[in-house]
């Protein structure tokens, strides 16, 4: 490409967008690029401060940045995901279903450590609804080499740098425990909560067994939802150190994979996450689920839901912004708490 006056544009080809702002009213290119300078265009470009245009020089070595935007989609680009049309020289990726967002964050910052080279995307693990955005891609210039375009590719590597996870149907049967509501003395106010953030995902909810403080009768009801096909059991109550509380040996005398017994997230501290018959969540949820209105639950069961079996480096991982600052009013998923990574 080369600079020239506008006066002098006409016949030229214009090699990228020109944009006109007008605040509150209007944001758009008044001519695409690839457009035919006319004599008509140049008051037109004039009153848009464009004394100066860069007008299209075919080289074999460079690349425009509508081409270039196309390769940082592709190497970002998965299932369930589309891009939107490239404009002034960038391509947006929309997410195609509801999921859970992730991002190769180590590859990512491979590629936008390389010069003139940007990827901005939402947070891995981000919970996403149908049709939100997920990431953008441009380069700076207008135009770039294709060498460099050629060392994003390697960088990014075969793999996506992206994926979209959609969330799964999953039966879940729920175990709540505590000889205060076993016998009635007090009405159960966890299984509605629970009820409620399974809806969020469409999870198909089985029954809800309530228990004394027994190990026996918390394992068997477990059991029991199991053999009935539950795909995931919630477990309520029970869950601190105080003696009676017998949820978490009851779990483990199920002889799963206890993944963690405690969590570096407030409120969750002492929430309890492990896998029966090598991939069968049970968990086991403390107080704070119940009257808080985010906690460890919100932030491990999207994932959950979409069939990501965690590990404890993944609970680990929490702790970097695991913390929740309850503020009233409440904009999770739009804010820190789990966005550490």
């Amino acid at each position: 490409m080369k600079l020239i006056n506008t006066t002098d544009a006409v016949g030229h080809v214009l090699c990228h967008d020109i944009t006109q702002i007008i605040p509150g009213v209007t944001k758009d290119a008044v001519f695409r690029k690839g457009h035919i300078v006319t004599e008509e265009d140049i008051p037109v470009l004039l009153s848009v401060g464009k004394e100066h245009l860069y007008v299209w020089e075919k080289d074999e070595n460079m690349l425009h940045e509508n081409e270039a935007a196309q390769i940082l989609y592709e190497v970002c680009k998965n299932e369930h995901m589309s891009p939107t049309p490239v404009k002034e020289g960038k391509i947006e990726l929309i997410a195609d279903v509801d999921g859970v967002f992730k991002v190769d964050v180590e590859r990512l910052e491979a590629v936008n450590s390389l010069d003139d080279i940007m990827i901005a995307t939402r947070h891995n693990n981000f919970p996403v609804k149908k049709g939100d955005k997920l990431a953008g891609t441009r380069i700076i210039p207008l135009v770039i080499e294709k060498e460099r375009m050629e060392q994003v590719r390697q960088v990014a590597g075969d793999k996506p740098l992206l994926a979209l996870l959609p969330y799964q149907k999953k039966k879940v049967g729920i175990v709540t425990t505590g000889s205060e509501v076993y016998h009635g003395r007090i009405k159960d106010a966890f299984g509605p909560v629970i009820r409620d953030k399974l809806a969020e995902y469409d999870a198909q909810v089985l029954g809800q067994t309530i228990v004394d403080d027994n190990q026996e009768m918390i394992t068997g009801a477990i059991r029991s939802w199991l053999d009935q096909g539950a795909d995931m059991v919630v477990c309520t109550g029970g869950m601190s150190v105080d003696p009676d509380d017998l949820t978490p040996s009851s779990i483990k005398a199920l002889g799963g994979e206890i993944v963690t017994y405690g969590a570096p997230v407030l409120p969750g501290a002492m929430f309890l996450l492990s896998y029966v018959n090598g991939n069968i969540p049970v968990m086991g949820l403390p107080g704070c689920v119940m009257y808080a209105a985010r906690t460890i639950f919100d932030l491990v069961l999207p994932r959950v839901m979409a069939g990501e079996q965690l590990t404890k480096k993944d609970l680990v991982k929490l702790g970097h912004g695991g913390l929740c600052l309850g503020c009233k009013p409440c904009h999770y998923p739009y804010c820190s708490f789990g966005k550490g990574e």
